[in-house]
């Protein structure tokens, strides 16, 4: 299985605009993120791939991976390590003929069927949810709720990370359900001290245990 990274913190500057992408790229990596995602929705696309590039070089030298959201153009152009594709995004097996094998390419569902479809087209995980109720993103939808994620963990042969709602708190239930590891937008990009949420939420996705 491909190194996808456990903890994905989502950067965005529309909730907030304290911190840019790249600083939460900093902050994330900092505080213990094996995955940074690159979200942005609106913008130049010249000034998105002089971002990505910026957060790659950040990335790369941590060991961190670098998704990009949505925009497989950029994904190409920074060098990132992957993908992550909404349902009515770029189709799974088009992006896998243009990024190759060796990257990663994420794909978010809200249920069991948008669950499959994912798997079936190639992704290399699957984004759930939201499970708990969430702001963070204007089009999840309704909270979907731990047992049906853990119905998805029981069909699906793939990783499952789950995504909206998500905090410190609540995080053991999330792993204790099967989930391979979690999303974060709000609870890191919105919090006084990014580095310390970023800190809080490993210690409770890892338990406690030796996390180096």
């Amino acid at each position: 299985m491909k190194h996808i990274g456990r903890l994905h913190v989502l950067t965005d500057t529309q909730l907030q605009n304290r911190f840019s992408h790249v600083e939460l790229t900093d902050m994330a990596i900092r505080g213990g993120a094996d995955a940074v995602q690159f979200r942005q929705k609106n913008g130049s696309t010249r000034g998105m791939i002089e971002t990505a590039c910026h957060m790659m070089d950040l990335c790369s030298r941590a060991g961190v991976k670098l998704i990009i959201n949505d925009r497989l153009d950029i994904a190409i152009a920074s060098n990132a390590d992957g993908v992550h594709l909404g349902q009515d995004d770029f189709p799974i097996p088009l992006a896998r003929k243009l990024l190759g094998d060796h990257r990663i390419i994420g794909g978010s569902a809200g249920n069991i069927e948008e669950a499959m479809k994912c798997v079936d087209e190639g992704a290399d995980y699957i984004g759930f949810g939201p499970i708990y109720p969430t702001g963070s993103k204007d089009d999840a939808g309704p909270a979907r709720g731990i047992e049906a994620m853990k119905h998805v963990i029981k069909t699906i042969n793939c990783p499952v990370i789950a995504i909206g709602g998500v905090s410190s708190e609540n995080v053991p239930e999330i792993i204790g359900s099967g989930a391979y590891g979690i999303a974060v937008i709000s609870a890191v990009c919105c919090m006084e001290d990014p580095v310390t949420a970023t800190r809080k939420l490993k210690e409770a996705l890892y338990c406690g245990t030796d996390i180096g």
